[in-house]
């Protein structure tokens, strides 16, 4: 069925597309991309990555036990995956992805679309990962967001995602190089809205991460959820996004996802905090991957400050993460402010 599928595809659209970013999620689109019929160059930053996806067709550091399509080509060279694409998708780390931007410019063409499958929110500026990209490029970019787990997406269990920008024409191009019998393709307006959803739904998840670890019920882990779910909307009105996207897809949807999935790396660290366990150890544990909710809990927290906007559950995981506030003392003065 796949197959069968892959062939139709390549005679939709012709497109030369790259890949910024091998972890994961950036893998685990370029293989769908490339069953489908497209040639796709793959950018990573590990040589060892790479030798590896060109010898051995793996990516065993972040997608084990993946055999990955022959039509992707890994690089350690930026402009390989840049230069005289129809499309290039960023999938790097939050803190990376400005100078990530400037390099990127160096070679992109101006017709290029930027899809943006970075969570998060950038420090001081509060910037969107959109914001940051356009402006460092003057390139037309689509955020893209959803409960989507590489692991399971890259296996074909069926999933959907949404894809926000204002040009819809660019849109319809995107959802159809994306979209496959298993990866349902949802386009939206609303760019602000999903990208908050993305950032707010990770502070969550390291919440609940805490809640399971001390086993302190569904209830108490239902009650987190929920008023993420607020603040996820609190933050978006600041942002002027749009109310119902937080109880569609990207917001709600994404949100239980990451709340309650083993899959999750933000719900990962949540318990390994309340575990006892130092940021070293659990980077040492994640084996390379990044936990995106550690850095946006704070970018969100100054925002909070800055803004005057009423978040208690920020507020207490911030104090959590930099602060070492004690985790008991922390649900209590959650308890008490809501």
């Amino acid at each position: 069925m796949w197959a069968d599928y892959a062939v139709k595809s390549m005679s939709l659209i012709k497109m030369d597309i790259g890949v910024i970013g091998a972890g994961g999620w950036g893998t685990t689109l370029a293989n769908l991309m490339a069953e489908k019929g497209y040639k796709v160059i793959l950018w990573a930053f590990e040589k060892e990555v790479v030798e590896e996806i060109n010898d051995k067709r793996e990516n065993s550091k972040f997608l084990p036990e993946v055999k990955l399509s022959d039509n992707i080509e890994a690089t350690n060279e930026l402009k390989e995956a840049v230069l005289e694409k129809d499309i290039i998708i960023t999938a790097i780390p939050s803190s990376f992805l400005r100078n990530m931007a400037k390099e990127i410019s160096k070679f992109i063409d101006k017709d290029t679309i930027i899809i943006s499958v970075t969570k998060g929110l950038e420090d001081v500026t509060f910037k969107r990962m959109s914001e940051i990209l356009k402006e460092e490029t003057g390139n037309k970019v689509v955020a893209l967001s959803g409960p989507n787990h590489a692991e399971e997406i890259v296996r074909k269990i069926p999933a959907a995602t949404v894809i926000a920008s204002k040009d819809l024409d660019i849109l319809s191009k995107v959802k159809e190089v994306l979209e496959t019998p298993y990866f349902k393709v949802y386009p939206h307006d609303d760019v602000e809205g999903i990208e908050i959803c993305g950032a707010i739904k990770n502070i969550t998840a390291i919440a609940v991460g805490i809640c399971d670890s001390l086993k302190l019920g569904d209830n108490a882990k239902a009650s987190i959820i929920t008023l993420g779910l607020t603040e996820m909307n609190n933050v978006g009105r600041f942002f002027g996004a749009k109310r119902a996207t937080f109880y569609g897809l990207a917001g709600v949807g994404d949100l239980v996802a990451t709340c309650t999935s083993e899959h999750s790396r933000n719900r990962f660290v949540g318990k390994q905090i309340a575990e006892g366990k130092s940021f070293d150890d659990i980077k040492k544990e994640m084996h390379g991957m990044v936990a995106e909710g550690i850095k946006t809990t704070k970018a969100i927290y100054d925002l909070a400050i800055k803004e005057k906007i009423d978040l208690p559950l920020t507020t207490q995981v911030y104090k959590v993460l930099y602060e070492k506030k004690d985790l008991k003392k922390a649900i209590k003065d959650l308890i008490t402010l809501i």
